[in-house]
C-alpha cells in the first residue's frame, strides 16, 4: 500500500520559512517524479513545485526564489522548504506522485499570517 504522509506545516508570520516534509512508503521512490501541489481555499489546486528522478527541478512563478524542493531517495523523504512566506501562500499543501494512478498524501495545512 502506498503512502504519503506530510509534515511541517503550521502557522507563520509573514516574512518566515517552514519546512515541508513529505514521508514515503510503499513504492520505490526513485522511480518516480515528485510534486508539490497547494489548495486555496475557495480556489483551484496549483502545482507549487516538481523535482524528476534525475533532480531536476521547476517551479510556479510566484514561489521561484523562495521555495525549493528537493528529494532524498535513499530515506524514501520528500521536502519542500519555503522562506519568505506571504499571506498568499496560505494553502493546504499536498505531495503527489504523478504515477497512474497518482498518488497523494493527507495534506498539510500552511497559514500566513502576523
Amino acid at each position: 500500500q502506498v503512502q504519503l504522509v506530510e509534515s511541517g506545516g503550521g502557522l507563520v508570520q509573514p516574512g518566515g520559512s517552514l519546512r515541508l516534509s513529505c514521508a514515503i512508503s510503499g513504492i520505490n521512490f526513485s522511480l518516480y517524479d515528485m510534486r508539490w501541489y497547494r489548495q486555496i481555499q475557495g480556489k483551484g489546486s496549483e502545482l507549487v513545485a516538481q523535482i524528476t528522478v534525475r533532480g531536476s527541478s521547476s517551479y510556479v512563478d510566484s514561489v521561484k526564489g523562495r521555495f525549493t524542493i528537493a528529494r532524498d531517495n535513499a530515506l524514501n523523504m520528500a521536502y519542500l522548504q519555503m522562506t519568505r512566506l506571504t499571506p498568499e501562500d496560505t494553502a493546504v499543501y499536498y505531495c503527489n506522485i504523478p504515477a497512474f494512478p497518482p498518488y497523494w498524501g493527507q495534506g498539510t495545512q500552511v497559514t500566513v499570517s502576523s
